[in-house]
């Protein structure tokens, strides 16, 4: 919710985290936290399995093409972000639309009737269920590229600990790292998806509706 946010000017804003978090808890009690959490749920495996099969898929493949194994990984990461975000683009869009709505989370419409609505109402298309599209491949491209690039170049770095306890702090650091360093990198473009998904400072008028004008808009009015 903090992230769609519509500049310093939204007459809806949030002051900070700790107000938006407040003014949720007020206004829509604690189940407003988790609105829109059906989606993600619905979407999990098949994400996770669509992941890790394509990147390995994309691995093998690029053994073929003689790439040092460092950039192998991490155009694999980046094919398979891609592939996964295709996948979970439709259940973003009904998400960030179920979580934008500021009713109680006992008065807002179900996941299944959202999505009919939007396709409804916009179709199946860029504008529809699958609007933002290109931000999401850029989310979960760029998150996938960074991680298991950076994850399997340090994992075969650092010297393997003959401690089971030790090789487990080893392995969870590298993941911990790797999940920062690509969260702080792909956070733009994570941005720009929740502004293009989420509702339009002004009804009827698009203004955010592509990936890199609306990261160039943000940076402009909000740097």
């Amino acid at each position: 919710r903090f992230q769609i946010q519509r500049g310093k000017t939204d007459p809806t804003g949030y002051k900070s985290l700790g107000d938006c978090f407040r003014t949720i808890c007020q206004r829509e009690g604690i189940l407003g936290f988790y609105k829109g959490i059906f989606p993600p749920i619905l979407a999990e495996t098949p994400k996770r399995a669509v992941k890790f099969f394509t990147f390995e898929q994309y691995k093998k493949l690029l053994g073929y093409a003689s790439l040092p194994p460092g950039l192998a990984f991490a155009v694999a990461g980046l094919g398979s972000g891609l592939t996964e975000a295709v996948v979970v683009n439709p259940f973003e869009v009904v998400k960030v639309t179920l979580q934008t709505n500021r009713d109680a989370f006992t008065e807002q419409p179900s996941s299944f009737v959202q999505a009919r609505q939007i396709i409804k109402t916009d179709g199946l298309g860029f504008q529809g269920l699958n609007k933002g599209l290109t931000a999401t491949l850029g989310r979960h491209g760029v998150f996938n590229m960074v991680y298991f690039g950076f994850y399997f170049n340090v994992k075969n770095i650092l010297p393997v600990n003959k401690d089971p306890n030790l090789e487990f702090l080893r392995k969870f650091g590298i993941g911990l790292v790797s999940g920062t360093i690509a969260s702080i990198i792909n956070i733009p473009f994570d941005v720009a998806k929740s502004r293009i998904q989420g509702p339009q400072p002004v009804p009827g008028e698009i203004k955010y509706k592509t990936c890199f004008k609306t990261m160039a808009t943000v940076y402009k009015e909000e740097g």
